[in-house]
C-alpha cells in the first residue's frame, strides 16, 4: 500500500469507527424515540410508554436498561407508596440534543425528496 493510499485508509477508519460506535449505541426503532421523549423532561415508564406508539412493555424495559449501560439515562427510584420509577437524561445522554436536532432536519428534507412527485 503506498504511503498516500495508507493515510486514506487510516483517515476513513478514523472516521468509521466513531460512527459505528455511535450507530451500534443509538441503532434499533426504539431508542431515539426514547431519547426524544426524556428531552420533553423525567418520566415514568408508562409516560414513556404512552409517548411511543407500538413499543411493548418487555422492549421498552429492555431499551431503558440499555439506555441506563451505556450512561444516556438515568433510573431513579424514590422510596414512596407505592415505588415510583422515574426516568431522566444524564448529561451525557443531552449531549444529543443537536444530533437529534440534524436528525430531525435531514429527516424533514428526505421525507419531501422522496414524496416528490417528478
Amino acid at each position: 500500500m503506498a504511503k498516500k493510499e495508507a493515510h486514506e485508509y487510516h483517515k476513513c477508519l478514523g472516521l468509521i469507527l466513531p460512527v459505528s460506535d455511535a450507530i451500534s449505541v443509538l441503532s434499533g426503532k426504539w431508542k431515539l424515540p426514547i431519547i426524544i421523549s426524556l428531552q420533553f423532561g423525567n418520566k415514568r415508564f408508562s409516560e414513556i410508554a404512552k409517548d411511543i406508539p407500538k413499543i411493548t412493555d418487555r422492549m421498552l424495559s429492555k431499551e431503558l436498561r440499555d439506555l441506563e449501560m451505556n450512561k444516556l439515562i438515568t433510573r431513579t427510584v424514590y422510596d414512596s407508596v407505592p415505588v415510583v420509577v422515574e426516568y431522566s437524561l444524564t448529561e451525557y445522554g443531552e449531549s444529543l440534543d443537536n444530533l437529534i436536532s440534524e436528525l430531525y432536519k435531514w429527516g424533514t428534507k428526505h421525507r419531501k425528496k422522496v414524496m416528490a412527485k417528478d
